[in-house]
């Protein structure tokens, strides 16, 4: 693991600049990204409509939600936690509408990828837990910054907290790769889906809380 020097602190996510940064961060991380690559396989226009699409879900998130940063001492932004809280999900409708329009305008180059993405968000909230859950909507870390703890310190303060609640905590992945990395932290399988014949699959997972 590479020592890298960073702080975690609350973002504003009502603040322009910082949920610019936000969505900055969470387009280089997700640039490469198995799913979004199969929904825009060119990187320029996957560039476009992954900036579009985060800044859009940031800033609907609204009350109901927790935003945490990640950044250095020179107050470079390296990594973005969105939580929803508890109770707070499905998001109010005008932020659903929101979280609409911005999918709709990031993914309108590829007619084709307006259809399945739609299938996705249909699938993902029929398999949303209907109990109570901090349901971790967003964690990346920046390219640069990535197997440095960056992601773990940003899950600390949240988790620590649903522990002592006795809430679960709740995710989606769209990466293989990060199923082992989550059971990590306790995280277990709930679901695997299929939205899209020949497409990628999702994974639900879900954290008991510890006593």
């Amino acid at each position: 693991m590479t020592s890298l020097a960073f702080e975690i602190s609350p973002l504003d996510i009502s603040d322009s600049a910082q949920l610019n940064d936000a969505a900055a961060v969470s387009t280089r991380a997700f640039q490469f990204d198995p799913f979004f690559v199969h929904l825009t396989p060119r990187p320029l226009l996957r560039a476009r409509g992954l900036g579009i699409y985060w800044r859009s879900t940031l800033a609907s998130l609204g009350k109901g939600s927790e935003v945490y940063g990640a950044r250095q001492p020179d107050g470079r932004l390296i990594g973005v936690a969105a939580w929803v809280r508890p109770g707070a999900f499905p998001l109010p409708i005008p932020a659903q509408l929101r979280q609409g329009a911005g999918a709709l305008w990031a993914l309108w180059p590829v007619p084709r990828s307006l259809v399945q993405g739609g299938k996705y968000i249909l699938a993902l909230e029929k398999a949303h837990p209907k109990d109570p859950v901090w349901y971790l909507n967003l964690l990346v870390a920046d390219p640069s910054a990535q197997r440095s703890g960056v992601g773990t310190k940003l899950q600390e303060l949240v988790l620590e907290r649903a522990d002592e609640e006795g809430v679960p905590a709740y995710l989606e992945t769209q990466n293989p790769d990060n199923l082992p990395y989550y059971r990590r932290f306790g995280y277990e399988l709930v679901q695997e889906l299929h939205p899209v014949k020949d497409g990628p699959p999702l994974w639900t997972l879900r954290r008991e809380p510890k006593g």
